[in-house]
C-alpha cells in the first residue's frame, strides 16, 4: 500500500475501546489484517495511550 487513508486506519482499529495504548492498537491492526505499513505507523506513534479515534488519526498521518 502507497499511502494510507484514514478509512484504513479505521478498518485496522475496527473494535478497539478507548483509552488504549499503543501496543493494544497494534496488536488489533494486526489481527484485523491491517497492513505493514500502517502497523508499522502506528507503531512509531510518538504516545503511549490514545484516548480516541482522532487521536490515533492524528498520531498516524502526522508522523509521516
Amino acid at each position: 500500500m502507497a499511502d494510507i487513508s484514514p478509512i484504513d486506519v479505521q478498518k485496522a482499529l475496527k473494535g478497539a475501546e478507548y483509552p488504549a495504548s499503543r501496543d493494544d492498537l497494534v496488536s488489533l491492526a494486526q489481527n484485523n489484517g491491517a497492513d505493514d505499513t500502517l502497523v508499522q505507523k502506528l507503531g512509531d506513534a510518538p504516545a503511549d495511550r490514545f484516548d480516541g479515534p482522532n487521536e490515533v488519526q492524528k498520531a498516524v498521518f502526522d508522523n509521516s
